[in-house]
């Protein structure tokens, strides 16, 4: 079983396996095939890129990053999901999908915009808003039913990228928080920024020393200009609604 299955790859489940993998939770990310993040001709509004980067290019670096974080990735489309028996917390949920057997997770976080009939067996409050549904949650992003999240869009958040990545972010930490797993901050410091204090180094911290750095930031700097050596020949995908024949 899952620690947390998170339904869709798009911006908002991107960045919530980016942290609970980094927890240590066993994250598996089910993609339908498609971000509509991959619909943008140029991603021009998310912080660090001064004159924008391609909308197709981000979401590479990002399902990337999930993956060396240590999410792992299906494909395909989740159908349903129901309790496992006994229909309490610990006992989490099934996932069908639509290709290859059921799944089975602790915790789910759904970011499957604008997809949300996979919950209607759970009645977490589906709230109809023109030809969409979307999730009620709270503040943290957690649902009416425990061990379900939603986050991004799908959680009436706005269709901003940055947006539905620090949502996705937000709800990942409340699925970390109610899986008492120890944490206090996704940080990675220099050598003795805690223990030179007489500080134990806190869950999910780290120090690293300056050959350590120089290191990482090699690896980051080259792993950057790999990935923008070259123009990504990858087109935007057009709105379905729209007659690619005509335009």
């Amino acid at each position: 079983m899952h620690d947390i299955c998170i339904v869709g790859g798009g911006v908002a489940g991107l960045a919530a396996s980016i942290f609970t993998a980094r927890n240590g939770l066993d994250t598996l990310v089910i993609d339908g095939g498609e971000s509509i993040l991959a619909r943008n001709a140029s991603l021009e509004n998310y912080p660090g890129f001064p004159d924008g980067v391609d909308a197709r290019r981000y979401l590479q670096l990002t399902r990337k990053q999930a993956q060396t974080s240590g999410a792992a990735f299906e494909l395909g489309r989740v159908t349903r999901v129901t309790p496992r028996e006994p229909a309490d917390l610990d006992a989490g949920f099934v996932l069908e999908t639509d290709g290859g057997g059921p799944l089975e997770a602790r915790r789910v976080i759904a970011a499957s915009w604008p997809d949300s009939e996979y919950l209607v067996p759970l009645d977490v409050g589906r709230e109809q808003r023109g030809s969409k549904y979307m999730v009620a949650v709270d503040e943290a992003g957690r649902t009416a039913v425990d061990g379900i999240y939603a986050a991004g869009r799908l959680a009436g958040e706005p269709h901003q990228s940055i947006v539905a990545a620090g949502h996705g972010a937000k709800v990942a930490l409340a699925a970390i928080h109610d899986a008492d797993t120890a944490f206090y901050h996704d940080w990675v410091t220099p050598e003795g920024y805690f223990t030179g204090r007489g500080r134990e180094i806190p869950p999910g911290c780290v120090e690293i020393d300056e050959d350590e750095r120089r290191r990482r930031d090699e690896k980051a700097r080259a792993t950057m200009l790999e990935s923008l050596s070259e123009p990504l020949e990858e087109q935007p995908t057009m709105h379905p609604s729209v007659d690619t024949d005509t335009v």
